[in-house]
């Protein structure tokens, strides 16, 4: 079975969209600002984007703080025109949700459970506000998996009733272009995806 293209298919409704003249509401999932700097660059001039920075995962308060505070910075200097939205710290609700997993992989059903946390929250708050898409920078990383985020980016779109936008940010690209971003920005890059649990490998 052959991997669906999901750089590809983001294309061809980008594509779509411009042709219709369309320009319609986006809530991007952020989990920090150097992820979210590549996708910055081109997705405003597309959908009316708000970035919503929700991840529970980051159990740490300075640490999840400092993360917002340079995403603010990144937004207000790269692209003012585009809103912010702070989702609650959910702590408590994340390490019950990873409850038993505690010593799972890197990769495996641990990080699933924490992208479903994360993407059913914002597909719920999209649906709430009204936005017409809803979608994550998850995929930029070469170490998550696009397959995995996306299948369960369709599936809360379908359960909350919002088109979902697929993604592989990384390709064309897009994670060597985020890193020289975050030089040009100077944007404060952890050594760790945000959970206690990969800090500790």
């Amino acid at each position: 079975m052959q991997a669906t293209n999901y750089n590809k298919q983001m294309k061809a409704l980008i594509a779509e969209l411009q042709e219709r003249g369309e320009v319609p509401s986006l809530l991007l999932h952020v989990c920090c600002a150097p992820c979210a700097s590549h996708e910055l660059t081109f997705l405003p001039d597309v959908f009316d984007v708000t970035a919503f920075y929700y991840n529970p995962n980051i159990t740490d308060d300075e640490e999840r703080e400092k993360r917002y505070a340079e995403l603010e910075r990144l937004i207000k200097e790269m692209c003012p025109q585009v809103g912010l939205i702070e989702g609650a710290a959910d702590k408590e609700k994340f390490l019950t949700a990873l409850k038993g997993l505690e010593s799972a992989p890197e990769g495996g059903l641990r990080c699933a459970k924490c992208f479903a946390l994360r993407l059913e929250e914002t597909a719920k708050r999209a649906a709430e506000e009204g936005f017409d898409y809803f979608a994550t920078t998850l995929t930029l990383s070469p170490l998550k998996n696009p397959m995995l985020i996306n299948e369960i980016g369709e599936k809360m779109g379908e359960k909350y009733g919002v088109k979902y936008l697929a993604s592989d940010f990384k390709k064309d690209g897009g994670y060597q272009h985020s890193i020289e971003l975050s030089k040009e920005y100077d944007l404060y890059r952890q050594n760790y995806c945000g959970c206690v649990f990969s800090k500790k490998i």
